[in-house]
């Protein structure tokens, strides 16, 4: 068996004992925006300072798709969902922001329809050390995109077509999304630091060298 369902909300300190208990292991988190952003929200800031040897993908919706489509902690503002069916009113979060600020190591977007650059993405993060957090737009037709002028999944695709910009190397804090606004993509962040086994080995170390000389 390779794969795990989790609790809504608690993927990440899931996937987070499966790696300090066998490091040896490729660890893979996919998640929606809801579950990761909001319900899970304060587990994936600290996994992310904590550069948990890991990859997140999360699928970005706007919505919570599965249970409603409820607005959710990305939709952007003046968006359309069904609890806010005059338009969303609360600022919404830039995820490549968000995960930059807190410590992530790698950071990137790609939309559904930039599959190369997605499938080059994902590679690059299983043979990289440290948290790696991607975040994949993607449509919801059934909800949010027949509340938004976008009824078909094929809307939502040319829309991405038409709006996406690529921009590697962006700074994370303009890359924000708003309603029917341009959709910056690309690899924004790709830095080296300690992850939390490197930092846990390191005390451990100097633990048993205190303990020596006792």
């Amino acid at each position: 068996m390779d794969s795990f369902h989790t609790t809504h909300g608690r993927a990440i300190p899931f996937a987070t004992g499966l790696k300090i208990a066998n490091p040896n292991l490729n660890v893979v988190v996919f998640s929606g925006d809801g579950d990761l952003v909001s319900i899970g929200g304060n587990h994936l800031i600290h996994a992310a300072r904590r550069n948990i040897d890991m990859t997140v993908i999360c699928v970005n919706n706007f919505n919570y798709g599965m249970t409603g489509g409820q607005v959710g902690p990305t939709a952007p503002l003046q968006a359309l969902t069904t609890t806010t069916p005059y338009g969303n009113f609360e600022s919404p979060f830039n995820l490549p922001y968000l995960l930059a600020a807190s410590g992530a190591s790698y950071v990137a977007r790609w939309t559904a329809i930039h599959i190369r650059q997605l499938e080059n993405s994902i590679a690059e993060t299983m043979v990289r050390p440290g948290f790696n957090f991607i975040e994949v737009i993607s449509p919801c037709p059934t909800v949010y995109g027949r509340m938004n002028k976008e009824p078909r999944g094929i809307d939502s695709m040319h829309n991405y077509q038409e709006k996406s910009v690529i921009h590697n190397g962006a700074d994370p804090k303009d890359v924000n999304l708003e309603l029917n606004g341009p959709i910056v993509v690309g690899k924004f962040v790709d830095i080296k630091r300690p992850t939390l086994l490197d930092n846990l080995n390191e005390v451990l170390n100097k633990a048993k060298e205190k303990t020596k000389f006792h």
